[in-house]
C-alpha cells in the first residue's frame, strides 16, 4: 500500500493547478488534508487522486463547487464538516473574488477583458453591489461560470419540484430586476420567473451560447435584437431567439411586468 504523503506544492503540480487553488478547495469543503502538529498539509495518493477528479468535474463538466461536493459524496467520498463551506450564504461579490483568486486573475485583467472599471469591480467585489444585469452576465462569462452556477442553484439530479411561492432567488444585484428560480439541478434548462419593476432594464445588450425562450405572464417587454430588431410583448405573448444575437430589454408598463424566461444550454 502506498503511504507516501506530498507537499501542497507536490500535490498542487500533480494536480495541474496552484497551491493556493488547493486552499481555496480546503475552504470551500472539497478536500480535507491531514495536517502535521506544526500545521503542514499533507496529501496522500487517496487525496491526490481526489484533487485530480475535482480538476475534471470542474474543467470536462463544468461544475461548481456545490455540484462537485455532491458528485463526490454520491461516489462515496466525504468531506469534513468543519471545512464546509456554506457557499449559499456567501454573498456573490466574494464568490467573484474567489473564483477571480482561483484563476489568478488580477482587478486590471478582469476589467481589461470586460470593459468594466477596476473601481467598480472592486465595489462590487466588497458590496456585491454596483453591476448592471449585462455587466454581471459578462463577467460571469469571463470567469467561466454562470449567474445561476454563483447562486449554487445548480446541483445534481434530474427532478426538480418547486412549490408556488417557494422560489430561491438569484443574487440581486441590478435596480429592480428580481430573477427567481424554477427548476433547480444540473439540468439542459434554466427556468426563471423575471419580476421587473417599472423602469428596469438589462442596461445594455449582451450574447451568449444558446437558445432562448420567453413568456410574458403580465405587463410589457421590449427585446431589442442586433441593435435594430424591436419586438413589443404583452400578456400571453411568447417569443423565441437565439443567444447568440446580442439582445437587450426593458420593462415598457408602467408598472411590474412578470415574464417566463428559459435559456438552454445553462448559460444563464
Amino acid at each position: 500500500m502506498d503511504n507516501t504523503a506530498y507537499k501542497i506544492a507536490d500535490a498542487a503540480r500533480m494536480a495541474g493547478v496552484s497551491a493556493s487553488t488547493l486552499r481555496l478547495w480546503e475552504a470551500q469543503g472539497l478536500i480535507d488534508p491531514v495536517r502535521t502538529p506544526s500545521g503542514q498539509r499533507l496529501y496522500d495518493h487517496h487525496l491526490v487522486a481526489r484533487l485530480q477528479k475535482i480538476v475534471w468535474l470542474r474543467s470536462e463538466r463544468g461544475l461548481n463547487p456545490a455540484a462537485i461536493r455532491a458528485a463526490l459524496s454520491g461516489e462515496g467520498e466525504t468531506v469534513s464538516p468543519s471545512t464546509m463551506d456554506h457557499s449559499a450564504e456567501v454573498p456573490i461579490g466574494q464568490k467573484i473574488r474567489r473564483l477571480r483568486l482561483e484563476l489568478r486573475q488580477t482587478l486590471a485583467a478582469v476589467g481589461h477583458a470586460t470593459g468594466l472599471p477596476v473601481s467598480i469591480l472592486s465595489t462590487f467585489e466588497r458590496t456585491s453591489t454596483g453591476l448592471s444585469f449585462t455587466a454581471l452576465h459578462a463577467l460571469a462569462a469571463h470567469l467561466g461560470t454562470t449567474v445561476a452556477a454563483l447562486s449554487e442553484q445548480r446541483i445534481d439530479g434530474k427532478e426538480s419540484l418547486i412549490r408556488a411561492g417557494d422560489w430561491k432567488s438569484l443574487p440581486r444585484t441590478s435596480s429592480g430586476v428580481s430573477v427567481q428560480v424554477l427548476a433547480s439541478g444540473d439540468l439542459q434548462m434554466e427556468c426563471h420567473r423575471f419580476q421587473l419593476a417599472a423602469g428596469a432594464s438589462s442596461e445594455g445588450a449582451y450574447q451568449h451560447v444558446g437558445e432562448e425562450f420567453i413568456h410574458v405572464l403580465s405587463g410589457s417587454l421590449e427585446i431589442v435584437l442586433d441593435g435594430e430588431r424591436f419586438f413589443e410583448l404583452h400578456p400571453g405573448d411568447s417569443f423565441y431567439f437565439e443567444s447568440n444575437r446580442p439582445h437587450s430589454w426593458r420593462n415598457t408598463a408602467d408598472g411590474e411586468t412578470l415574464l417566463l424566461w428559459i435559456n438552454t444550454p445553462p448559460t444563464f
